[in-house]
């Protein structure tokens, strides 16, 4: 999941362009504070130009590249992470009538980031499998530290914050890609939990089973606190590993306590952990949205604007409604004493 990138650090953008359009690019660069800019000269006219910056800087320098000479001219832009440079810059204080930069990461990393971590690959599918039995054996033996063993290598994130950061881009394409690997994700993990469970009997009476089995308040704070911090995992740099066991938390022990008892066919007690599941995962969603809205994640062209923010008013829409019905539904049900 993770790139090895250094992110909120620096960055080098370089672009191979005609020599006069070097020259158009300095200009263009005046208006933005840039560390270094180089050209280097190439064969047939071409240069070589090269631009350090700060990561907080290079999404307003993308979208200016983009639009001057990648759409136009059918040049590639490549970003690179930079480690660190000699000599060392000295910060500057910023000045209070610039405009203020969005403390996160450039939209175009990000995409590359989230949209690897969307892949429904064999690596995904393997991780699914185990994290899923390792969890049942946590819940068999009753071990807080091995359900958390199995959070660790849970990809529950990857899904989770492409669902959203493609709700907050209108981008369909990501959209469905997320859609498709969370789906494979969840019916894998039901489908081996629920064989397990038909095999092995696990006592609904342990603590880490049968806190799994209802929905309480903490566990909707919970699951908005680990869909805003996976959000912001990926937009400020954090350990995406780190946070990810968060979200797992939160979505893979209900789905495969749920699964378990399915299997040793306890329909009652298996539809409190779906309840659980269900109720997790649209407040990551709603949360991580909301984050991404919030970090000013979205498009640049304006009919690429009024896509996504169509896009993302259905999708905070329709993540708070489905999250009051089923508030009403558990409700209802516990009054029923069902």
């Amino acid at each position: 999941m993770e790139r090895g990138h250094t992110a909120m650090g620096l960055q080098l953008i370089e672009m191979v362009l005609r020599e006069k359009d070097g020259s158009e690019v300095r200009e263009l660069l005046k208006e933005h504070k840039v560390l270094e800019y180089r050209e280097a000269r190439l064969s047939d006219g071409e240069v070589l130009v090269r631009i350090l910056l700060e990561a907080e800087q290079s999404e307003a320098i993308l979208d200016l590249l983009d639009k001057q000479y990648v759409k136009e001219k059918n040049t590639r832009v490549v970003i690179l992470p930079v480690v660190a440079t000699l000599p060392r810059d000295k910060p500057e204080q910023a000045d209070a009538s610039e405009k203020k930069l969005p403390n996160r990461m450039g939209r175009e990393e990000l995409y590359e980031d989230i949209k690897d971590a969307a892949e429904c690959s064999r690596v995904y599918l393997a991780m699914t499998v185990l994290s899923t039995i390792v969890a049942t054996v946590g819940l068999y033996y009753n071990s807080v530290a091995i359900v958390i063993g199995a959070m660790v290598i849970a990809p529950s994130i990857g899904p989770s914050m492409a669902l959203s950061f493609g709700s907050a881009l209108g981008d369909l394409s990501l959209l469905w890609r997320a859609i498709l690997t969370g789906l494979i994700g969840i019916v894998v993990s039901i489908v081996l939990s629920v064989i397990i469970g038909a095999i092995v009997h696990i006592d609904p009476s342990l603590t880490e089973v049968a806190s799994r089995t209802s929905v309480g308040l903490g566990d909707i704070i919970v699951a908005l606190a680990a869909g805003s911090a996976g959000a912001l995992a990926f937009t400020t740099g954090v350990s995406a590993t780190l946070i990810g066991v968060m979200v797992a938390v939160a979505l893979l022990p209900p789905l495969v306590v749920f699964g378990i008892l399915l299997g040793s066919w306890q329909i009652a007690l298996s539809m409190g952990a779906l309840s659980l599941f269900l109720m997790n995962i649209i407040c990551v969603n709603l949360a991580g949205v909301t984050t991404f809205l919030v970090q000013g994640i979205h498009p640049v062209k304006w009919d690429e604007k009024r896509r996504a923010k169509k896009a993302t008013i259905i999708a905070i829409g329709l993540w708070m409604i489905m999250l009051a019905a089923l508030v009403c539904l558990i409700l209802l049900l516990q009054k029923g004493g069902i």
